[in-house]
């Protein structure tokens, strides 16, 4: 008996040993990603970011299951941008306007890494509303780093959550007027030449400035690119015109007066007929996207970068310059 009591004994103090042993082995259970706001939530730079969301009520909805692209801007950013608009502190901003702007760093439907960005440039739609309910758009450059609207560059890329990706931005990115997107896209740069010598007569037709005021409009604005400007050169000058500056102010007024449409009218809006513009009809065909000007001339409008949506109207993107 005791010798069976003995083995019974180093039986069980054997067994004791190996389950501790296998307990030891065993792998350490992964923490389950944070989500979106968790992410802000442990990342002390943001703790602004976190405080207006908590203001603006977007806490559920930025914590609930799904695909998400957040951009998220410092503690710096936020300070600045409340000095820059006026105010002294978060709590200042009406709740309405905080939500906006929070709204205008989120990209729904989407995790995209920087690496989908690198080496090309776009455009995507927030979930900021313009006119008409419609999203805001949103302006990428991934040429040199990665930066939204003209402003707004990645400082820290790639942040996985449970429900998206963030990236840590260094600057609020504001609601986008029609000037944002006119100023900073590079392909547009002769548009912007274009208006500022039509305003500079006397007196001046205030282009840029309506362009550029979130309060104006809405406009529709046909956009011709920098190629589009050339070609219009070569066409009023084959032996070599030397640039817009060529041109009268007043004639450059009237050429743009042709592109910009009253009201919000995205591409699904467009009918066919006879539209009236600030400087005249033109035929538009939706059948084939094309615009026909007063000249006869056809002018394409790009498919793909149509609906450009900013708080104070739309732009679509035409490959010819529309003449008067």
């Amino acid at each position: 008996m005791k010798t069976i009591k003995k083995l019974s004994l180093l039986f069980l103090a054997t067994f004791v040993l190996w389950s501790c042993s296998d307990d030891d082995d065993a792998p350490t259970p992964t923490p389950l990603p944070l989500n979106i706001v968790e992410t802000a939530q442990a990342t002390p730079s943001l703790s602004i970011l976190v405080e207006a969301v908590v203001q603006a009520g977007l806490v559920d909805a930025l914590s609930a299951n799904g695909s998400r692209t957040v951009l998220a801007p410092t503690n710096d950013a936020f300070t600045a941008f409340l000095a820059a608009k006026g105010f002294s502190s978060l709590s200042e901003v009406p709740n309405d306007v905080l939500t906006q702007i929070l709204l205008n760093h989120v990209i729904d439907g989407a995790n995209i890494l920087s690496t989908d960005l690198t080496g090309s440039a776009g455009y995507t739609n927030t979930l900021a509303s313009g006119p008409n309910n419609t999203n805001l758009s949103i302006y990428w450059d991934g040429n040199t780093g990665v930066t939204f609207n003209g402003s707004s560059n990645v400082a820290i890329a790639d942040i996985s959550a449970s429900n998206g990706i963030v990236h840590v931005v260094d600057a609020v990115i504001d609601l986008p007027t029609l000037a944002t997107f006119a100023t900073t896209n590079p392909a547009l740069e002769d548009l912007v030449t274009a208006l500022g010598s039509a305003d500079s007569q006397m007196p001046s037709p205030m282009l840029v400035s309506t362009l550029a005021d979130a309060e104006s409009g809405p406009l529709t604005v046909f956009t011709p690119t920098n190629d589009a400007f050339d070609a219009l050169l070569l066409e009023l000058d084959p032996s070599g015109m030397t640039g817009l500056g060529d041109i009268d102010p007043a004639t450059v007024e009237a050429v743009l007066n042709i592109h910009l449409v009253a009201g919000n009218v995205q591409s699904s809006g467009l009918s066919t007929g006879s539209v009236t513009t600030l400087g005249g009809t033109i035929d538009v065909d939706t059948s084939d996207f094309t615009i026909t000007d007063p000249m006869n001339r056809v002018i394409n409008i790009v498919t793909s970068l149509v609906d450009i949506q900013a708080v104070n109207g739309v732009a679509h993107v035409v490959d010819r310059v529309i003449r008067p």
